[in-house]
């Protein structure tokens, strides 16, 4: 199946009630995991990863153009729609080696600048991605951040929003209306009310980032005001470490190694990781309403 653009993906979200998961992804197990989510619960699929907690030294020697291009070849032989974003980028330098290797779909981490500057430089994102046929993301406002309790963020304004979609000519706005970075437990309160006025505001689909501090409770209402896409990513982690922890404890001492590191059978420690992301994803993908849309 060919590559799906991101746009299209959540205009289709928006028509549907419900929203499209974009689960970050680091390596070839947690890409493989969420696409073989995807395709277990016929859902379409945003497949990608992201630099805002990743080594920049490492993304820009060679993990931009390693991650693109296993995310896009991925993408290319789905069985679902799938587009290939990469989140967060810290720099034009990263979003054009990004495109270049294959996402079609781009977010530079811009919210903590002025307005704008913020403006001016989505704007020059805009005009890299439309010269390669790619989508572009933005986030208004900024999440505050589960790991740092004196980051507190700032919600989006409805009327800054309007503003900054009609003059940047962006694809989907991420907002900030409640959920929290990082947030490994509890449950984020989000303002509903605001979301709507952003969403009668603005023409394009609105995106959540801070998933793992969303309650199940709150994914449909937040779709019926614009939210299509929701960023998922703390809690892989975690259950990915357990897994390969588990795996890790049943290695006995004498062990043929080939059976547990690479072996990509059920034994192999990092299988047995990717096994609990993949659950994670496809009972997300089911909450989020997207499973059965392809």
């Amino acid at each position: 199946m060919s590559v799906a653009r991101m746009r299209d993906l959540l205009a289709d979200a928006l028509r549907g009630g419900y929203s499209v998961g974009y689960f970050e992804a680091w390596d070839q197990y947690s890409l493989e995991a969420c696409l073989e989510a995807a395709e277990e619960t016929r859902s379409p699929a945003i497949l990608g990863f992201g630099a805002a907690v990743t080594e920049q030294a490492w993304l820009d020697r060679w993990g931009v153009e390693e991650l693109a291009t296993l995310a896009r070849r991925l993408a290319e032989m789905s069985s679902v729609p799938t587009a290939v974003l990469f989140n967060e980028a810290r720099t034009v330098g990263q979003i054009r080696r990004g495109l270049e290797a294959g996402c079609n779909a781009v977010m530079q981490d811009t919210s903590h600048l002025p307005f704008e500057e913020n403006l001016a430089a989505t704007r020059e994102v805009v005009a890299l991605a439309r010269a390669h046929g790619a989508d572009v993301e933005v986030e208004l406002g900024a999440l505050a951040d589960a790991r740092d309790p004196a980051h507190r963020g700032t919600l989006t304004d409805p009327a800054e929003a309007r503003r900054f979609v009609e003059e940047s000519g962006i694809d989907a706005l991420a907002v900030s209306v409640g959920s929290v970075h990082s947030m490994a437990g509890g449950a984020a309160a989000l303002d509903l009310d605001r979301l709507a006025a952003i969403h009668a505001a603005v023409p394009v689909p609105l995106v959540l980032h801070g998933g793992s501090g969303i309650p199940a409770s709150a994914v449909r209402p937040a779709a019926q005001r614009g939210v299509a896409k929701i960023n998922y990513g703390m809690r892989m982690k975690l259950l990915f470490l357990e897994g390969v922890r588990e795996g890790i404890a049943g290695v006995p001492p004498d062990a043929d190694i080939h059976a547990y590191v690479g072996a990509k059978t059920e034994r192999d420690v990092m299988v047995r990781g990717q096994a609990r992301v993949r659950e994670l994803v496809a009972g997300l993908m089911k909450v989020y309403g997207s499973s059965g849309r392809v």
